[in-house]
């Protein structure tokens, strides 16, 4: 029997550790074991209790004021003891978060191997998204076995001198989580989301990132309060991050208007479904770039650039900016050439085709003596 330890702490990660944690837990010669750091508390219990995952280890290092240095210090200090009780044969990461690091780094230090799922993006810009671009890369440069999502992940850490037999390509699991969690019915969880008039084309915006605090959320909030001014068959969902300087933003510039509702956020269930039920997606998210072009849903993506390209090369996303103009005329364009729209909408989703998961547990069996057979890997063309 090996041992398989997966540590996650925020909710991007749970939404796309969760099809894996599923499908190890099916393998009888793997003993599967979970431990979260919570570094998002309510949200994350929110994406695991649904599914009856119930972690082995629970470090619950949130609190409020914690900054970046105290959740790797916590992280750091709290994994050394769940590493030493648990004695994985594999430990596997999740992303860029700063959980991600802080437990690649206290594998490492108690020589256990890392695997890293959704490895190999890369914007090679290490202040955008800030800290995620460092996290992601010195994780690489700590893991064993990495799982791009991509080829053009793979081909991102072969440019870094990464062993090509060390790499798996194999979609991305958010696309997995997709089969979990849009419903046939379209039936929401929040009764708020009841009452939106989807006869109306509805945005769906999220935006968090630290680099877009301040100015930047203050141009993409006017350009979406714009645009609803303008466009008045157009009404605007957003599904607030808990970030206290996110929501007072928000609230300060676009509460008020009939025709947008700011909402607290929502859970994975309700958030697909609203993508699956809304006309174009405005977001700074990296995981919403992959699952809204699954529903045909264009893609507005507010950065100044992304670790996505595949979505725009394959025209699924639209590289906004954030200043307030750049913005509004990458809105209003899609709202205003049906052309435009459908040939995104029509667009082929590169992120994925439901089995990653599948794909990185052939991995790990592999990797772990367990099965002589290397899985097939996502379309190399991606």
């Amino acid at each position: 029997m090996k041992k398989v330890l997966i540590v996650f702490g925020t909710r991007p990660e749970a939404t796309k550790m969760v099809p894996l944690v599923l499908e190890l837990r099916g393998c009888l010669d793997i003993e599967t074991t979970v431990c979260v750091t919570a570094q998002h508390r309510d949200m994350l219990d929110g994406v695991l209790e649904p599914f009856g995952i119930k972690p082995e280890y629970d470090l619950d290092i949130m609190s409020e004021g914690k900054g970046l240095h105290d959740i790797i210090c916590e992280a750091l200090t709290g994994l050394k003891t769940v590493i030493e009780k648990a004695r994985p044969d594999l430990l596997l990461v999740h992303g860029d978060t700063a959980t991600t690091f802080a437990a690649s780094l206290a594998a490492f230090y108690a020589f256990v191997p890392v695997g890293h799922v959704e490895a190999g993006l890369r914007t090679n810009d290490k202040y955008r998204p800030f800290p995620e671009e460092i996290n992601r890369k010195l994780t690489t440069a700590i893991a064993e076995i990495h799982f791009a999502p991509t080829g053009r992940a793979r081909e991102n850490l072969l440019k870094e001198n990464v062993g090509i037999k060390s790499i798996y390509v194999t979609g991305n699991t958010a696309i997995d989580l997709i089969k979990h969690t849009a419903k046939p019915d379209n039936e929401f969880n929040r009764p708020t989301y009841r009452e939106i008039d989807f006869s109306r084309r509805v945005l769906l915006m999220t935006s968090h990132r630290r680099e877009n605090w301040g100015a930047p959320l203050e141009g993409i909030c006017k350009a979406v309060r714009k645009i609803a001014d303008d466009f008045s068959d157009v009404a605007v969902v957003w599904p607030m991050h808990p970030n206290t300087v996110v929501r007072r933003t928000a609230r300060e510039i676009l509460s008020g208007h009939e025709r947008i509702l700011l909402t607290e956020n929502a859970d994975v269930f309700d958030l697909h479904n609203l993508m699956r039920r809304s006309h174009l997606v405005l977001t700074d998210s990296g995981g919403i770039q992959e699952e809204a072009p699954a529903f045909g849903k264009p893609t507005v993506v507010l950065r100044e650039v992304t670790e996505r390209p595949e979505g725009l090369a394959a025209g699924t996303l639209t590289l906004a900016g954030v200043g307030e103009e750049s913005v509004y005329a990458a809105v209003a364009s899609l709202l205003t050439d049906y052309e435009a729209y459908r040939r995104m909408a029509a667009a082929k989703n590169p992120f994925g085709d439901g089995r990653a998961a599948e794909r990185i547990v052939g991995a790990i069996r592999f990797y772990l003596g367990l099965s002589l057979i290397e899985p097939d890997e996502f379309g190399l063309n991606n």
